[in-house]
């Protein structure tokens, strides 16, 4: 071996240890030494965190919402207390419980909105003093080694429902920024199971960022365990942080200007997000028998990759009727980008006396398929007297935002071949322009010259 090659063979590996030492935690020797007993062990180092976590939307599951109509700005809005059909309930209707046994069900069964909750449960969404920060999970997010099992709820002496945690030495000594994994054990199985709500899979085979290694909070940066957040309609609770594609990419990323000229009108989602998955239609007032004894509501999904987006106007102000939350925007407003969207639909029972939309305590229809009994429940806890339920659709538009892809991006000929994804007319083109837009003229020598290159 020349002293050249062995030079470079030594700096690479010094390197490659360097690297391996600077991902090991700090506090590896105190941990080691005292063991972990919950944030206080955390906030030797990182003295006010858990203070300062209480008021993220993770612990809060609210937030005040500036950018959906009908509803009270001054108000927070989000897990805690919304309802619309891709749930139907929330952490007031449907706190984390032991479902009554289903008669022929072999064990019990503990549900609730809250059950992805980073607390105890009995310090539980909002809570705030010395319990509450004594009561964090920081492992669930920080453990690379953290052994999920133990999340399970389950009741104390008192009879108390309690949400588990893994807070052994083992998990504490492989701190680190968040993974993958510690962010997709919640967000991959939201809404009900996994790939019913969101329905993407940050993998390497489906995500362009994935297969460069990057993990969700290389782009959700956290400030202070503020997490941005990009302008999904469905999403309304937000840390006062907002993401978008050009923190990292200009405002003209591709080398073809032609593809640049359409970045002003056009959203990066829509050429690069070209599939998503999970739940399209939830029904709440049938309830499905499944093999364990209990009851889930009817739903309609499909896998990651499986779902075409449909195509519309989004001026990141949403829509919101009980029959309807979606995006709002025009043509005509400047403000105004053609984005991706998944169409959820979701049966639930509407208040025939107004209107709104009625939630459902879940612990009935899963006990005994009654959804009716459901709806008595959740409007005892609410305090609604004066309803009479009917059952009734709302249409929900999900923000396509995940599953980017470079190598299958939209080009020329999707959008304005005769054939295209995008509905010009739906749009708010005339005639005369679509037939313009749709032309060969448009696109056809640019797509022969691409042709004759990868020829």
């Amino acid at each position: 071996m020349s002293t050249k090659v062995l030079l470079s063979t030594l700096l690479a590996g010094l390197l490659a240890t360097a690297a391996v030492e600077a991902k090991e935690h700090s506090g590896k020797g105190y941990i080691e030494k005292n063991g972990y007993k919950g944030p206080e062990t955390c906030e030797v180092c990182h003295a006010g965190t858990a203070k300062q976590f209480l008021k993220t939307v993770h612990w809060t599951h609210a937030s005040k919402v500036d950018n959906v109509e009908n509803i009270d700005p001054k108000q927070e809005y989000g897990m805690k207390n919304r309802i619309y059909t891709m749930c139907n309930g929330n952490d007031i209707v449907n706190n984390l419980k032991e479902i009554p046994k289903a008669p022929d069900a072999k064990a019990t069964k503990f549900s609730g909105c809250n059950s992805c909750h980073p607390g105890n449960h009995l310090s539980d969404v909002g809570s705030t003093g010395p319990a509450a920060e004594a009561a964090i999970d920081c492992l669930v997010c920080h453990s690379q080694d953290y052994d999920f099992s133990k999340r399970a709820p389950y009741k104390d002496d008192q009879g108390n429902v309690i949400l588990g945690q893994d807070r052994s030495t083992k998990a504490a000594l492989s701190i680190a920024k968040p993974t993958v994994k510690n962010c997709m054990t919640c967000h991959e199985a939201a809404g009900g199971g996994v790939y019913v709500k969101r329905g993407f899979a940050f993998t390497a085979e489906n995500d362009v960022h994935a297969a460069k290694g990057m993990v969700c909070v290389d782009c959700h940066k956290a400030d202070k365990h503020r997490i941005p957040t990009g302008f999904d309609p469905n999403n309304w609770a937000h840390d006062g942080l907002r993401l978008s594609c050009t923190d990292c990419h200009t405002e003209k990323p591709h080398k073809e200007e032609a593809y640049n000229r359409h970045t002003a009108r056009i959203a990066c989602q829509t050429c690069h997000v070209t599939r998503t998955g999970g739940s399209f239609a939830k029904d709440f007032t049938v309830w499905e028998k499944l093999s364990n004894g209990y009851y889930e509501p009817t739903t309609l999904r499909r896998e990651a990759n499986e779902t075409v987006p449909v195509y519309a106007w989004y001026n990141k102000t949403v829509a919101n009727r009980p029959d309807f939350i979606g995006p709002k925007g025009d043509r005509k407003d400047s403000k105004s980008r053609i984005y991706p969207f998944k169409i959820f639909q979701g049966k639930g029972y509407f208040n025939k006396k107004d209107g709104q939309l009625l939630a459902m305590d879940f612990a009935p229809p899963m006990s005994t398929g009654n959804t009716l009994a459901g709806v008595t429940s959740a409007a005892n806890i609410m305090g609604i007297k004066d309803y009479e339920p009917v059952p009734g659709w709302q249409t929900v538009y999900f923000g396509s935002n995940h599953l980017v892809t470079k190598a299958k991006a939209l080009t020329c000929n999707n959008c304005h071949a005769p054939n295209g994804v995008l509905n010009f007319q739906n749009l708010g083109y005339s005639a005369e322009e679509i037939n313009k837009l749709t032309n060969p003229e448009v696109y056809f020598e640019y797509m022969a010259k691409k042709q004759r290159e990868e020829w």
